[in-house]
């Protein structure tokens, strides 16, 4: 008696799950040894968020935190309400990274190579992303350091910060996947390291540097309906032990559309590449 076609089958599939993983954590310790061997680009998109940190919180902040407290406000509540801008800024940062790293795959011919050898495709950006998340975590972390040191107070306690690395780590994966498809699409290195430069500017364009009911009526509709405030708000509520109210709901469906989003045209683009 011959045996069920699903149990044949069984085997295959499992085998095929395993080489796919296996084949994702060599695409992650390449990313990883690249990050290693070329620091210059981690400083970079590190210094980045630090500058405007230091930029925000000592040339603007006097001015601004009167603003947040009607006066009686300062540079030490300005800071408190600017880290989780900054916060989400150094995300944005490192996925912009991403884009440059996947365009110089693309044009330098290594994806070209990575056809004729025996891996599987979805290994390829796999080990894109979980260096870019990995990538991201380290530097969020120097960042946040560097928010405390210049006055930086959260009032989260250990429940509520183990929620905001969840939460980063939700928001950095589907920014990275758009990241991994903007970076396919580029025709250079300069075009990947531009199409990603929205990311870094919608921070401004939200709550993250001044409250949005300070803002003329139309910036200040786009400003509460773009997927960055409600992100900024729910770190703002974790970290400073606030009410976040919709907001994390919000952000996480914008954060599954991004990522669903990203990467289906991630996947598309790559396999168009792996037809030619």
């Amino acid at each position: 008696m011959s045996a069920p076609a699903h149990a044949l089958t069984r085997p295959a599939a499992t085998s095929m799950r395993s080489y796919s993983l296996r084949d994702s954590m060599t695409m992650l310790r390449r990313n990883l040894k690249h990050m290693l061997r070329y620091p210059s680009m981690t400083v970079m998109l590190v210094g980045m968020p630090i500058i405007f940190l230091l930029l925000f919180v000592y040339v603007f902040g006097g001015t601004l935190g009167a603003g947040l407290g009607g006066g009686s406000g300062g540079r030490s509540e300005y800071v408190n309400y600017v880290a989780p801008a900054i916060i989400l800024m150094t995300v944005t940062a490192t996925v912009q990274g991403t884009a440059i790293s996947i365009a110089m795959d693309m044009t330098e011919g290594i994806i070209a190579r990575f056809r004729t050898m025996h891996i599987a495709r979805v290994s390829v950006l796999t080990g894109h992303v979980l260096g870019s998340v990995i990538q991201a975590m380290l530097s969020l972390a120097i960042v946040i350091g560097v928010a405390l040191l210049v006055g930086f107070r959260p009032a989260a306690g250990l429940g509520a910060w183990l929620a905001t690395a969840g939460f980063l780590a939700v928001v950095t994966f589907a920014l990275v996947w758009l990241s991994v498809a903007l970076g396919q699409v580029s025709k250079s290195v300069e075009t990947a390291s531009n199409l990603p430069m929205p990311l870094v500017l919608l921070p401004f364009l939200g709550s993250g540097f001044v409250p949005t009911d300070s803002m003329p009526d139309g910036l200040r509709w786009f400003a509460e309906y773009q997927p960055f405030t409600p992100i900024i708000e729910t770190l703002r509520g974790l970290l400073m032990d606030q009410p976040i109210g919709n907001n994390a709901w919000i952000a996480l469906v914008w954060c599954a559309l991004i990522a669903l989003g990203g990467y289906l045209w991630s996947k598309q683009l790559f396999d168009r590449e792996y037809s030619r």
